[in-house]
């Protein structure tokens, strides 16, 4: 059985939204036995990244960087996992109001210093939430959960 650690701060609607399709894409029936966890960014834990498989994340941009929220789980997890999880799968999401430049390069630098394995290009977009872009979000996670670590 595969664990999928869906780590994620949400705080809007839109958010919320992209969060969905991407536990969707984790439950597809076609993808057989998938165990899920879903954690808020403030609430996941070193045990959480230790238990799981592979990795799927998301986030605004807030002030061109990521939230605070996903901030503070790499913060409380880094030194932890970083060596006993290095080569397990993960993607991401970033959902901005105006730039994810800043938000963009913190995910890789820290996703780089993890030693994780991108596995689906990230999705990154500002503006409106459309319905491409919850198709492009259920199809990552599905796509993070199908690939052995």
């Amino acid at each position: 059985m595969v664990n999928v650690l869906l780590v994620h701060h949400s705080p809007s609607a839109a958010t919320a939204q992209i969060a969905e399709a991407a536990e969707s894409g984790l439950r597809m029936p076609e993808l057989g036995d998938i165990d899920v966890t879903i954690r808020p960014a403030l609430e996941a834990s070193v045990a959480d990244v230790l238990a799981a498989d592979a990795y799927v994340l998301g986030t605004t941009a807030n002030f061109g960087y990521i939230s605070g929220a996903l901030k503070h789980f790499f913060d409380t997890t880094y030194d932890a996992v970083r060596e006993p999880t290095a080569g397990r799968p993960f993607s991401y999401w970033i959902h901005g109001g105006y730039d994810t430049t800043g938000a963009e390069t913190a995910m890789k630098q820290i996703t780089t210093g993890l030693g994780w394995k991108l596995v689906f290009d990230p999705l990154i977009f500002t503006g409106e939430v459309t319905e491409e872009h919850l198709e492009k979000a259920t199809e990552l996670a599905a796509t993070v959960a199908a690939t052995p670590s």
